[in-house]
């Protein structure tokens, strides 16, 4: 039995006539016929009476006809979904990020991404880099945004490019001495508490943080440990002491902080966006081109990644 059989039987019933059904159908009559005949063979029922008065359901037909008409509406919904998915408007898209890409690139893009693919199903992640990085390349994650490249095993197997670059900037509460400075510099930060990311989480800036004042530093030895950099200015704006984080930090300003930038400047890891290299799934495809979309510059160097520039 095939999906003309159920059709043919469907149109059959709309027309009640062999005639009418089979030049709704675009075929001659005999074959029609003979079609319905082998239906009824198959079934071991008959499905039509055949009287002067035009071709009738019978109690069987009405039976069959009830479950032939579900099941081409279920054969076309397939056919649409399969579509849909191949073409990455269904699905699901892990993302793991850490909480100063909420600041810059991300907002743009996923806001983007929910309007274009509404019926994708996102599910977002806030996590440290090393911790994303894992989980992408055990295959818990689809994508990840991280403070720097993706580094330790298996990221040799990842696909990563640059979405963001910044630098180091100092926040304070609004009562603070260095509230009406443009900038701090590194001996002033020296002797002031400090608030900084937590160094397991991201040991790229912890790294770069002992490079700037000095192994030896008394404030950074102190330093109140924040998990991200919302709570960095909100610790800032308690007067807990001099927050320090990347320059991203002004798109989201809050009531009793004051900004500074960090003299010399000094430059914070990129960051990276990635995803397994062998990884084909289309709702990721979808969300890449949502990148390119709406960062050029990203996408240029994306497609050179992959082969395609």
């Amino acid at each position: 039995m095939e999906a003309r059989h159920l059709r043919y039987a469907l149109v059959l019933a709309e027309h009640r006539h062999f005639g009418r059904a089979a030049r709704a159908l675009g075929i001659a009559q005999p074959p029609l016929s003979k079609q319905i005949a082998d239906l009824e063979r198959e079934t071991g029922a008959r499905l039509f009476d055949r009287t002067r008065q035009g071709v009738f359901p019978t109690a069987a037909g009405e039976a069959f006809l009830a479950r032939a008409r579900r099941a081409l509406e279920e054969m076309a919904a397939a056919r649409t979904d399969a579509g849909r998915a191949a073409r990455g408007e269904t699905g699901r898209l892990r993302l793991g990020f850490i909480a100063s890409a909420l600041l810059d690139p991300l907002p743009d893009v996923l806001g983007r991404f929910g309007r274009e693919r509404p019926d994708v199903r996102l599910e977002l992640h806030e996590m440290a880099s090393g911790r994303s990085t894992a989980a992408l390349v055990a295959g818990e994650l689809d994508v990840a945004v991280t403070l720097g490249p993706p580094r330790g095993a298996g990221a040799e197997h990842l696909v990563s490019v640059p979405v963001g670059h910044d630098h180091l900037i100092a926040v304070v509460g609004s009562a603070h001495p260095y509230a009406g400075q443009a900038s701090v510099s590194v001996d002033q930060l020296r002797r002031q508490p400090l608030i900084v990311a937590a160094g397991e989480d991201e040991p790229l800036i912890a790294a770069g943080l002992r490079v700037l004042l000095g192994e030896d530093a008394a404030a950074l030895e102190g330093a109140t440990v924040a998990r991200d950099v919302h709570t960095i200015m909100g610790l800032a704006a308690c007067g807990v002491g001099v927050g320090l984080g990347p320059s991203r930090m002004r798109e989201a300003p809050r009531p009793g902080i004051r900004f500074c930038e960090v003299t010399p400047q000094t430059a914070l890891p990129d960051l990276v966006l990635s995803f397994a290299d062998r990884d084909r799934s289309p709702a990721l495809g979808a969300f890449l081109d949502t990148v390119r979309r709406n960062c050029p510059d990203v996408g240029a160097a994306l497609d050179l990644r992959l082969g395609r520039a």
